[in-house]
């Protein structure tokens, strides 16, 4: 048994036994604790789901785009990840420019109305089309302002200066494993509005520790939709601590996240239920390239899992 993907299984089921009943930005609904903890032992095996198969590639594909410092989607796409769809085209089908079909609250529409359903998917195809194709397009609707990226890699200052968190923090690692200062944050107040970043950061500050030659990372979530985001965001921090205890010359201890919202939207509760009713695989093993030798030069191929046998994906809406 996985005492880490247990961790995640136990907090689904807390949170679908305990949870308040809370209305959202989106319209959706969710039940919701306040304040929840996991810990993933990262020696116990890679801490991606085997209830449910959790896509790889695009954990790998997202993290290496917030490490690259882009915040625009034209990367994922050329690399057929859609999981930041939703938020540029949201802000596309808001603006004057767009004259095709009405597309309020598009998300809840779709679910709810096939024939909306198709018409969402046309749209979405020629917004996709028109990111990849059109450089002007795609400068002003493909990206998504002051996220991850952005903030991780060129933190803007009230001086006008740019700090490099994720390198910094690096380097102290190297320096002074011993700091209690080795914090990367996401979370600018000026930041968190919808005209500079698309998505204020649900991950919002991480923080490294060294003990007896390993290194952990913990993670402050201000909310998490715990079956669709949350396995994605375990997955990609576990990752980056593999990536940067490698280069630090560390093993790894643990990935410890901790959430604030901790949320399961009310369209999810039976796919939730189908995950808790399956048992637990034993977790994969990650492979690291072992000739790269810094975090900032990892291409996708660079970087694996081995024997992932997960049960299969299980489909739900993402709220927007």
């Amino acid at each position: 048994m996985s005492k880490s993907e247990q961790a995640y299984l136990d907090l689904l089921r807390h949170v679908l036994e305990n949870g308040v009943r809370k209305d959202d930005r989106t319209g959706t609904g969710t039940l919701s604790v306040f304040g929840a903890q996991m810990r993933f032992d990262l020696n116990e095996g890679f801490p991606l789901l085997t209830t449910k198969r959790v896509a790889f590639r695009l954990v790998v594909n997202e993290l290496l785009w917030f490490i690259r410092g882009d915040t625009n989607i034209r990367y994922l796409l050329q690399h057929n990840n859609n999981i930041w769809n939703e938020w540029a085209f949201k802000r596309w089908v808001e603006s004057p420019e767009y004259d095709g079909p009405d597309m309020t609250n598009f998300g809840l529409r779709a679910q709810r109305d096939p024939e909306f359903a198709k018409l969402y998917e046309e749209q979405e195809a020629i917004f996709k089309r028109r990111i990849l194709e059109d450089d002007a397009f795609a400068a002003k609707y493909g990206d998504l302002g002051n996220v991850y990226g952005k903030q991780w890699r060129r933190w803007q200052t009230s001086r006008g200066e740019t700090i490099d968190q994720l390198r910094n923090v690096i380097e102290e690692i190297k320096r002074n494993p011993d700091s209690r200062r080795l914090i990367v944050t996401a979370w600018s107040p000026e930041d968190a509005v919808p005209e500079r970043a698309a998505l204020p950061p649900c991950h919002v500050l991480f923080q490294f520790w060294v003990g007896e030659g390993r290194l952990s990372c913990q993670l402050y979530q201000r909310s998490g939709d715990l079956f669709l985001g949350v396995p994605f965001n375990i997955a990609s921090y576990a990752l980056l601590t593999h990536m940067i205890a490698k280069e630090c010359g560390l093993g790894v201890g643990e990935f410890i996240h901790t959430i604030g919202d901790a949320h399961i939207y009310l369209n999810h509760i039976e796919q939730v239920k189908t995950q808790l009713s399956r048992e637990m695989r034993p977790l994969p093993r990650l492979r690291l390239n072992p000739d790269v030798k810094s975090v900032f030069d990892y291409e996708m191929d660079d970087i694996a899992v081995e024997g992932y046998d997960p049960h299969p994906a299980i489909k739900a809406p993402v709220a927007v």
